[in-house]
This record gives structure tokens, sequence and C-alpha cells, in this order.
């Protein structure tokens, strides 16, 4: 990996000082003043610019890349003859010259990359296996590079450090199942239909339950840890059937009608029925700031009181982004993104044109970046509690594509190459 060393511009600190003429005793307060501005202003040109280094990170122009914590993984594309690699480059420090790389594996049986994650020593790849054209998620050690497994599906951390992998889906009825990070062996597996739409409850450091809704309404809640069966109930009573999606959000179920229009609200884990409520084509929900945020699958978004189903508010205009304590990033026509009150919906600040570069982590600062007059790229942080972007750099030669682990940045430049910088501010 290269790296290049940009100074910034270079002063004259120069300066020609007319000759004196001799001085009277009355003028000298005021020619001492003007020699120690003088003197100020020779130091200032001689105090060098702030280096910014940038390290090339050697990469093909469709390669894929992936800006972690703590480094960056290039994957390359594939080619005729089957030869692919994954190289994983450390970032560089505000000493270094330029990134260090650290393994590079070959890749085998997978036809594309969906996604790259380096979580808990390990780094978890997950794409389409070239046989059968199934999800599959690929573990290595994140330290060597060594895999250590790979087991078709896709997986979530549990709150007590090990894996839950769900499968099958694609091609029928499929399952839950707990997965030994280290190894990928199988302690337990809970089948699933193929109509289950299995979620998850989150806790503070991954799942604590999983629950799926079966074709005849059954609701059923599980551990996970041990895969027990918490609780169940019957939301199809006269032996009915239906297409029924469930999503999680914090303590409340949401089960989902066929046709996206109405919601029925349930207290986890003891599924005690709470509201029921007509919706717009409702395309997922999140929390916002304690409420209820349900994205519509036409645009716009609802936002809706979690105890009794509520509408606080709604904007059919923008759409939802970002979620920081009790204000809402919402996008909004002409890439104009502003800040919302969650609670009442106010407008509280425009914060003008942006594009949203991809972070490694959720409470990650919000990094955007527009085009600045003179064609460098200026980047800032976008402070919702402030309600104003605060500027980080102004970059040359940067095309887009970019991520962020601030301080550092990964875009690709003017000249097709990959690079990362880090931000001075």
């Amino acid at each position: 990996m290269s790296s290049i060393i940009e100074l910034g511009e270079v002063r004259d600190s120069s300066s020609s000082v007319p000759p004196a003429r001799r001085p009277r005793v009355a003028g000298r307060p005021l020619r001492c003043a003007a020699v120690l501005l003088l003197a100020l202003v020779v130091l200032a040109g001689a105090t060098p610019v702030p280096q910014r280094t940038v390290s090339v990170v050697p990469a093909l122009s469709n390669a894929h890349l992936y800006l972690v914590e703590d480094g960056v993984f290039v994957v390359d594309p594939a080619t005729p003859t089957g030869d692919r690699y994954l190289t994983a480059y450390a970032q560089p420090s505000p000493t270094d010259r330029g990134a260090r790389r650290r393994w590079q594996v070959p890749l085998a049986g997978m036809a594309d990359y969906l996604g790259v994650r380096a979580e808990r020593g390990l780094v978890l790849l997950i794409g389409v296996s070239t046989a059968g054209g199934v999800l599959q998620t690929t573990a290595l050690d994140a330290a060597t590079g060594k895999q250590r497994w790979q087991i078709p599906g896709l997986v979530e951390w549990t709150t007590d450090g090990g894996l839950l992998l769900t499968s099958g889906f694609t091609e029928g009825a499929g399952s839950v199942r707990r997965v030994a990070s280290d190894t990928g062996r199988v302690s337990w597996s809970v089948p699933v239909s193929s109509s289950g739409s299995p979620d998850y409850r989150r806790g503070a450091n991954g799942v604590d339950q999983f629950v799926f809704v079966q074709p005849t309404g059954e609701v059923r809640v599980h551990d996970a840890g041990t895969g027990r069966l918490m609780r169940s109930v019957d939301t199809l009573p006269g032996n009915r059937s239906a297409f029924q999606q469930v999503q999680v959000v914090g303590d409340v179920l949401l089960l989902v009608s066929p046709d996206s229009t109405r919601v029925a609200a349930y207290g986890l884990p003891g599924l005690d029925p709470r509201w029921t409520a007509e919706v717009p084509l409702l395309a997922y929900a999140t929390d916002c700031a304690g409420l209820l945020c349900l994205i519509n699958q036409n645009g716009g978004f609802q936002v809706l009181d979690r105890a009794t189903g509520v509408v606080r508010w709604s904007d059919p205009d923008h759409t939802l982004m970002d979620i920081r304590h009790d204000r809402l990033l919402v996008l909004g026509p002409g890439q104009r993104y502003a800040v919302r009150d969650a609670a009442t919906g106010q407008l509280r600040n425009d914060l003008g044109q942006w594009d949203l570069a991809p972070v490694p982590r959720r409470d990650d600062p919000l990094i955007g970046m527009r085009p600045g007059a003179d064609g460098r790229m200026l980047v800032a942080e976008l402070d919702l509690a402030a309600g104003r972007p605060r500027t980080l750099d102004v970059l040359p030669g940067v095309a887009g594509s970019c991520q962020a682990a601030p301080p550092v940045l990964l875009c690709r430049r003017l000249d097709g190459s990959t690079a990362l910088w880090r931000l001075r501010r």
C-alpha cells in the first residue's frame, strides 16, 4: 500500500524590512508593536501546515471494499478461472505512512458476496453459494484469516455470546439453530415453516428471544440461549390460516396482516394483547425514541404511541433515515436532510443536501458529504442534537462511494483508485 502526503499550501515566509530611520524616544512603543506584529507574521508563515496522510488501498475498480472499526476488507471480483481473494488491511494510525496488510486468503464456493462483518474476534462473510444459490455464512479468525466454519444461513449474536442461524426459507421449511461461534457446532434446532417469518428481540449485547408465526396463526416465543418455548398464542381461532408476518420492536411484537394494512400489537414475552390499528402499506417498523415508527411501502412514515397504538403524527413526504435520542433524521425532496422532534414531529433544522456515508457501528457519528464549489469534497458530521452540520475536512480528488469509521474515511478517488483518509478534526 502506498502513501501520499498532502502538505497543503506553501506560504512565503520571507519579508523585506525597509531601512529604519534613527528612532526618536517618543516613538518606541509604536515601533515595538510594529516589530512584534512583523515577527508574528513571519512566524505564522513559517509554521508548518497540518499534514494529511492519504493511504491508497490496492484494489481493482470492481472489487468490493468494507470498512470496519479497525481495518478494511477487500473482496476481489469473480474471475473466469475462479481465483479470488479476501485481503484484510489494518487502518493506519495517525503516525503510520500507510495501511498494513494483515492477511490474505483464497475464496472458493461463493458466487457473490453481500457483506463482511468483523465482530468479537471473527470475520463473518455473507454470500451466495455457487452450489444451489443459497445464502451462506463463513466465519474466519480475525487475527489470521483461517476459516473456522461455513454454514448455510444468516447469523445473529445472542446475549450470551453464541450465534443464532436461520436457514432454509428459500427452499421451503427452515429452522433456527444455535451454533458455537468458535466451531460452528449446532447445539439445538427449532423447525420453522416457510412462512414463519422469524424475528428477534434484541437486548444490550445481542438477541435474547426469537419469535415466529405458524400458518395456523400460532405465534411462538423461544429463548435464544436454550431454544425453549416460552409462550405461544393462537391469533387465528377457528381453524383459519393466513400468511402473517411478525416484527419485533423492543418489548412489542407486531403481527402484520397478509395485505400489510392491519397491525396487532402484543407484549413480550407474555404475548398479552395490547392494541390493533389500521395502517398504510407497512414496509417495516422501528423504535423511535420510545415511540413506534411505521415505515410505509409507498413512502413516508407514521409515529405511534407504543402503549396504545394512537398515531402521534405522520409525515408522508419524507423518508426516515436515522434516530438519535429524541431527534429523527429525515430525507426529503432534492436530497435535503432535516431534523424532526420524535415526540411532536416539529421541524427543528434543515441541514441541506448531503450524501450519507455508511458507518460500521449503530452509534457512530453521522457523516455527510457533498461536493464543494472548488471541486473538493466537503465532509461533515450531521449533529442532530445541535441541529447543524459540523465541518470535519475538505478533501481533494474524491469521486464518492465513501464509507466512514470516524475518524477514518474510505472513498473512491477521481483516478479510479480507493484510499483511506484520516479526518483532520
